[in-house]
């Protein structure tokens, strides 16, 4: 039985979270943030074609943070495969929605032999940061320059304010996505992928403090829920 916590929505999650950042952030830096998120949510879809149920991905392999790789071929060989795409390591909001991936979503994965794969542009060394710090039990896996998510219609890049506030505290672009000078991340989507590597299910999130919850990935796989209420 999973408790309260680990049982609540993502969208329940995050919203605690905005909470605490409206009551201690600074509102400059809170304002970066949502109008970020704003943007992306507006103008989703207008620049690139977004993967969608029917595509077929191409073949590609990715390294993985425990020294592996991870084929989607391999992933889908026996039937279907579940994607989830997340931007970084130390991302607050990534921090949330795998570990509760984990506990809403894997074990009934696990059950039917489904695989899944969480997949970030970070480098190996930054990425693994986030499997070891929650013991996640799937393979997190690099999306190398970028070429997968960017194939997908899933990368955005930084506005000004983004860069400017990124570069303040020291950031560099290289430690998120491996490539210098280059703000760049991909939009949060979980793709639901069948043999021959067609998407089944695909839902990207522009704002990624708004997620894909657990149940619908479940609903597209024929599975349901056991023991947890997902209410928002």
């Amino acid at each position: 039985m999973t408790s309260s916590a680990s049982s609540a929505s993502l969208r329940a999650k995050f919203r605690a979270l905005e909470e605490e950042r409206e009551r201690t952030w600074e509102s400059a830096a809170l304002a970066v943030n949502l109008t970020q998120r704003a943007t992306l949510v507006r103008d989703h879809g207008k620049t690139a074609s977004v993967v969608k149920k029917g595509d077929i991905l191409p073949p590609c392999t990715l390294p993985a943070v425990d020294g592996g790789t991870v084929s989607l071929d391999d992933l889908v060989a026996k039937g279907p495969a579940v994607l989830i795409f997340f931007r970084f390591a130390g991302c607050p909001a990534c921090n949330i929605a795998l570990p509760h991936y984990d506990k809403t979503l894997w074990s009934e994965l696990k059950a039917s032999d489904i695989p899944l794969v969480a997949i970030s542009p970070q480098p190996i060394d930054l990425l693994a940061q986030i499997a070891t710090r929650h013991n996640l039990p799937f393979p997190v896996a690099t999306d190398t320059g970028l070429t997968l998510s960017r194939t997908l219609g899933l990368s955005y890049t930084f506005d000004t304010a983004s860069r400017q506030s990124a570069l303040a505290k020291g950031g560099k672009s290289e430690a998120l996505n491996g490539l210098e000078n280059t703000w760049e991340l991909p939009k949060p989507a979980v793709i639901v992928l069948d043999p021959g590597r067609i998407v089944r299910f695909a839902d990207v999130s522009p704002d990624w403090m708004d997620r894909t919850e657990s149940d619908r990935v479940l609903a597209a796989l024929g599975l349901g829920i056991k023991g947890a209420s997902h209410a928002a």
